[in-house]
């Protein structure tokens, strides 16, 4: 775990992620068993990062007796996929939690201010009621994460976690910077970003691996 208690940067360290990103970067692997690792390490990785939803006490009868249990009982869940590439996330996340809301935020970068912009939005209308997990398979500059979550707390989403499978340390900067009350969960930190804003050593573009396209 990186950063202070209010914002923390919590690296996974488990040995089925470590496997499963080992053959995500492979150059090697195949469309679809990309697609399927990459929602196999979010499905990991969000058994800790929801650690801390809430629960209550639910007495439940077995065949043989009453058994005191446990449920969710605090804000319910969102996910919000920034797209593209947040889409092979989403599918990681809702067989843990089927009742989810998902969400969908489109940015791409203008080429000559190099900032995002915004192309498409479509959010659960109780959004802000909910707590909201923000997935996009890189977290390499940082600015479409950042981007993304200024535009959820101007639609009041107040309790926001970011899950990404690999980060780079520039990315992590600027969103620490711009967001420091939003924990960053990723199952890689890798070393640097090179000229033209990839990840090394990485895997390559995300979306363009998970979809086929180039």
């Amino acid at each position: 775990m990186l950063g202070g208690m209010a914002a923390p940067v919590v690296v996974t360290d488990h040995p089925l992620i470590r496997h499963k990103v080992t053959l995500l970067r492979d150059v090697e692997t195949p469309v679809s068993s990309f697609r399927a690792l990459a929602q196999e390490i979010t499905m990991l990785m969000a058994y800790e990062a929801l650690r801390d939803l809430e629960t209550e006490t639910r007495d439940v009868q077995t065949p043989l007796a009453i058994a005191e249990g446990h449920r969710l009982s605090g804000k319910k869940l969102a996910v919000v996929a920034i797209l593209r590439a947040g889409l092979a996330m989403v599918d990681g996340i809702l067989p843990l939690v089927p009742s989810a809301r998902v969400g969908h935020i489109g940015l791409y970068r203008d080429p000559e201010t190099k900032q995002p912009v915004e192309y498409y939005l479509k959010m659960p209308q109780d959004l802000a009621d909910r707590d909201v997990v923000v997935v996009d398979p890189m977290l390499a500059t940082g600015g479409s994460a950042a981007a993304a979550i200024d535009r959820l707390k101007d639609l009041g989403c107040g309790s926001l976690r970011l899950l990404c499978l690999i980060g780079a340390p520039e990315g992590v900067e600027v969103m620490q910077e711009r967001h420091p009350d939003v924990p960053i969960w990723l199952a890689a930190l890798d070393s640097h970003l090179d000229d033209h804003a990839y990840i090394v050593p990485g895997l390559g573009d995300a979306g363009d691996r998970i979809f086929g396209t180039k």
